[in-house]
C-alpha cells in the first residue's frame, strides 16, 4: 500500500512538475513570438524608411545634376561674355587711338 501511495504520489509530483514547466516554455514561446514579430515589424518599417530615403537621395542627387550642368553652362557662358568684353574693349581702345590720331590730323591741319 505504502509503495502504491509513493508510486502515485511520484507520479502527481511528477505530471505536476511537467504540467507547470510546459506553461512555463509555453509562456516563453509566446514572449519570443511576440518579440520576433515586433522585431520583423520593426524591419519592416526601417526598410520603409529606407527606400523612402533612398529615392529622396536619388531626387536630391538628380537635383545635383542639374545644377551642375546649369552651373557649367553659366560659366561657359561667363568665359564668352569674358572674351566678347575683351574683344569689345580691344575695340574700343583701337577706335580710341583711330579718334585720337584723326584729331592730330584735324589740330595739324587747323
Amino acid at each position: 500500500m505504502f509503495l502504491e501511495w509513493s508510486l502515485l504520489t511520484i507520479v502527481t509530483m511528477g505530471a505536476l512538475f511537467f504540467f507547470v514547466k510546459m506553461f512555463y516554455f509555453k509562456s516563453i514561446t509566446l514572449k519570443e513570438q511576440r518579440s520576433s514579430e515586433m522585431m520583423k515589424m520593426t524591419l519592416k518599417e526601417a526598410e520603409i524608411l529606407i527606400r523612402k530615403y533612398q529615392i529622396q537621395l536619388q531626387r536630391a542627387l538628380g537635383n545635383v545634376d542639374i545644377l551642375s550642368e546649369e552651373l557649367n553652362n553659366l560659366r561657359n557662358e561667363v568665359k564668352m561674355l569674358k572674351q566678347r568684353n575683351s574683344k569689345h574693349r580691344m575695340e574700343s581702345d583701337r577706335l580710341q587711338t583711330k579718334i585720337k590720331e584723326l584729331e592730330g590730323r584735324i589740330d595739324a591741319l587747323i
